[in-house]
């Protein structure tokens, strides 16, 4: 059981890559997703972190580093987030912050990277549950021969990631 629970403010926002919804506790952002079934989302919210109230989007700023990232126009985040999962989850997730704005890596490498060489099946199931969608980067991790796999948004979704990332990387000087 998680003793997380607190009070988690969210609010939703729109971008070039759709409708995002942010949850962020005092110390920062805790979740980020595709503002998709909302039920579902709120109800895993209140189980993992805590009671979520919705806040005016105008009284906080996190969206608007990741708008300008989905225009292409910014490489890197400088959000505070808050990540809660296991120490393995974790480190996983604080290493995908390593992987430069445009390129990607293997889950073979990643788990090469955090001391776990043949762990790449527990490092994907990690990236299974980040919980912080586009700041914390699962989409620059592709499988062993470059095939697109395993994205919570769809892999639709990651290849339109990656591609934003490729064709502004020239472009974006943050």
């Amino acid at each position: 059981m998680n003793s997380y629970k607190k009070l988690i403010k969210y609010y939703d926002f729109d971008t070039e890559l759709g409708r995002l919804v942010i949850f962020f506790s005092e110390k920062g952002i805790v979740y980020l997703s595709l503002a998709e079934d909302m039920e579902s989302i709120l109800q895993h919210i209140n189980n993992k972190y805590g009671q979520a109230i919705k806040v005016d989007r105008d009284e906080h700023h996190y969206h608007e580093e990741i708008i300008e990232y989905s225009k292409g126009r910014l490489k890197k985040f400088s959000l505070p987030i808050d990540l809660q999962g296991t120490e393995f989850q974790k480190r996983v997730w604080f290493e995908l912050l390593n992987i430069p704005y445009g390129e990607t890596i293997t889950y073979k490498d990643l788990a090469i990277k955090i001391g776990n060489p043949k762990g790449y099946r527990a490092v994907g199931g990690a990236l299974n549950k980040n919980p912080i969608l586009i700041v914390v980067p699962c989409h620059r991790v592709i499988g062993s021969n470059g095939d697109l796999v395993g994205f919570g948004a769809g892999i639709a979704m990651k290849e339109r990631l990656l591609k934003l990332e490729r064709d502004n990387l020239n472009l974006v000087s943050q």
